[in-house]
This record gives C-alpha cells, structure tokens and sequence, in this order.
C-alpha cells in the first residue's frame, strides 16, 4: 500500500500544467560538477514571455539554463517547469521545453535536414512516413523547402542554426531555451535568427553577449561566479553590466580573466 502511494504521489509530482505561471520556479538550487561549486543558492520565479541570461565566461549561464530542460539536475533545491519537478519528469520534459546549442553541429543527429525534422515527431508518436510528410511541410512553412534532401554538414552557419532552431520548434514546446544561438553568425544571418525567434509564441529564455538582442526582452538576468548579481529590466540591467564590463577591461590583464 506504501509503495503504491508513492508511485501516485510520483506521477503527481510530475504532472505538467501547460499554463502554469511561473512557468519555472528555481528553489535554493545549487549545482556541483566535477567537486566544482558552479551555482550558488539561487531562486527565481519565470514568467515573462522573454528572458536574457547575461555573465562572463564560467558564470553558470549555461548551467542555469541546462537546468530547465533536466539536461542537469540540482544538486540541492528544486527546480519546477510548468508545475513538474524535473528530476522525475526527464522523459516527458522535450515536449514542453526546447534546447537549441550553441554549436549546431552539437545538436544535429542525423545527416539531412528532412531527418533532422522528421526525428522531433517520431518522438511525438508520428510513424516515420508521417513524420517524414510532416517535416517536408513544416520545412515548407518556414521557406526552407529547398533544404530538405541537403547533408546537415554542408549547410553554412546560419542554415545549420535555422534547422536546429526548427527541429526543436516542429515539437511544439511552450518554451525555448538557446544557449547564445547567434555566436558563430555572421550580422544578416544573426538578424533573420532574431526575428525569427521574435515572432514565436514560445516563452523564450536566451543567453547571450550581444546585448542589442536583449534589450527589447522583458527581463535581463546577470549571473556571476555562479550567483545572481541582478534581475530586472534591460534598461536597469544591461546598462549596469556594461559598466561591469568596462570596468574589467581597464583592469590589468590577468590570464585567469580570459
């Protein structure tokens, strides 16, 4: 009997509530790596439809955001998304939130892009021949019908990061999470990158060092050395963290900066 209510309160824990605000709920999480301490005690309430995650190199941006879609776990605290904790709901998680890497070529598994698509709906239930007629639709919608049958690795950049970003999107999650998409893009690709994801239902929580991409978001977050430095709206938050930056830089060149 014991066992058997534990296994309800299980499911319980890990039911999902689409419309749930915050959407993500961080509760005292600290996360540990290789006897590392890389986030300290931090708290956060989701809600806003865009978010910024901004930090120097190693302050845990990455980390934090990994955290969202259970591709880490805290190693004390608690973290929620839409109502389900994440530790005992890693397999439904993909439905709900999108990853998009840093590096494409991190990301992509399969040698073309109708593959790459068709993969986000046979995770879904889709037979491969529906999955297959569904991706070619989806690549149509979003103007990259011509794409279809081309090896993954022969795209340029952009084209790489756009697949990535709509093998993810074909899922149909309430939020996407990228890890500084448009970093290795040029400024026209980076630009057709961003409004793109301007014009997404998605919630969108984004990291990134181009600061222009952020300041027309909700919320900016500023992580460092694993805490929460501030939290607030652009025109407070990246002004200061510019200052910051400046700062730095003036300062004496120490390796251990770089």
């Amino acid at each position: 009997m014991a066992f058997f209510r534990k296994r309800q309160q299980n499911r319980a824990a890990a039911a999902f509530d689409p419309d749930a605000s915050p959407y993500a709920l961080l509760e005292g999480v600290s996360l540990t790596l290789s006897n590392r301490q890389v986030l300290t005690d931090i708290s956060l309430r989701l809600s806003e439809r865009r978010i910024g995650l901004v930090g120097l190199n190693g302050s845990g941006k990455s980390s934090l955001i990994r955290l969202l879609n259970g591709l880490r776990l805290p190693s004390r605290g608690s973290v929620r998304v839409f109502g389900a904790e994440t530790k005992q709901a890693l397999a439904e998680l993909p439905r709900y939130v999108g990853f998009v890497f840093q590096n494409p070529d991190h990301q992509a598994i399969f040698p073309t892009v109708e593959e790459e698509i068709a993969f986000g709906l046979t995770q879904l239930g889709e037979a491969k021949q529906t999955a297959r007629a569904g991706a070619l639709d989806f690549l149509a919608q979003h103007g990259c019908a011509h794409l279809a049958g081309k090896p993954f690795a022969e795209l340029s950049e952009g084209q790489k990061q756009l697949i990535c970003i709509l093998a993810v999107l074909v899922m149909q999650p309430r939020l996407l999470v990228l890890d500084e998409p448009m970093s290795s893009l040029d400024g026209l690709a980076s630009r057709r990158i961003h409004r793109l994801l301007d014009g997404l239902d998605q919630k969108i929580v984004m990291i990134s060092h181009d600061l222009s991409l952020l300041r027309s978001y909700d919320r900016v977050v500023w992580l460092e050395a694993g805490r929460i430095r501030m939290d607030g709206p652009p025109a407070e938050v990246l002004p200061a963290y510019e200052v910051d930056l400046e700062v730095r830089a003036a300062a004496p060149l120490n390796g251990e900066d770089l």
